[in-house]
């Protein structure tokens, strides 16, 4: 399979006061490739997550880069970067965080909403990631009534309504028993190849972490 470059990082470094929690870190991660970061808790795994999903900022260093599908991240502030993050970025998290008022298509359509897409459209291209992922029958009820796994999945038509080019995952099955964890498991490899997904996980699953392309582990801020 051929791959281009969808992450190139260079150096990356964080810290909060004394602590390290980053030390240098090079990532490069191909198109349509899947990688999973693994290691123990307090390696730096989420926190590069967020650095590479523009939730937190790396430390500033002359020697410091990321680049997601040939865009400089560390050029945009403000509104151009929460536009990117919008519109380039898909996430899911070891909790769903559905809104508990709405309804799953409800969830669904927010960020298309933010983007400014009509509700219409927004409703369409909702209901047809929700019958790809076998909840069209569940459109219409609240998280309160979908099962962990359902609930997950609806975050995962959530992440992937705006088409983006990365998916980033932080535990995405860390909350659910183990045969719904294969599902959802199964479910991302079918991503890549349903939509042309590039895919950083996040995992303590070690069933998650041999599924991918590339399994990485990360011991205090550093590949191991």
């Amino acid at each position: 399979m051929y791959f281009s470059a969808m992450i190139q990082a260079k150096a990356l470094s964080k810290t909060y006061g004394d602590l390290h929690v980053l030390n240098g870190i090079d990532l490069e991660v191909n198109k349509k490739e899947i990688i999973a970061i693994t290691g123990p808790s307090g390696a730096g795994k989420t926190t590069l997550l967020n650095i590479l999903g523009t939730l937190d900022i790396a430390d500033k260093q002359a020697n410091s880069s990321l680049f997601i599908n040939g865009i400089d991240i560390f050029k945009l502030t403000g509104k151009s970067l929460a536009k990117f993050r919008n519109e380039q970025l898909g996430f899911v998290f070891q909790s769903h965080q559905l809104l508990p008022e709405f309804s799953a298509i409800e969830n669904v359509c927010i960020p298309a909403l933010i983007k400014k897409t009509s509700l219409k459209e927004a409703r369409r291209q909702g209901l047809e990631l929700l019958e790809f992922l076998g909840l069209s029958d569940r459109a219409e009820h609240k998280p309160s009534m979908l099962s962990g796994g359902e609930q997950q999945r609806v975050a995962v038509a959530r992440a992937l309504i705006n088409k983006p080019t990365l998916l980033l995952a932080d535990e995405p099955s860390g909350n659910l028993d183990s045969q719904t964890a294969m599902q959802l498991h199964k479910l991302f490899l079918s991503l890549r190849d349903n939509f042309d997904q590039t895919i950083v996980l996040v995992t303590h699953n070690k069933e998650l972490a041999a599924l991918s392309d590339r399994p990485l582990h990360l011991v205090d801020g550093q590949w191991h």
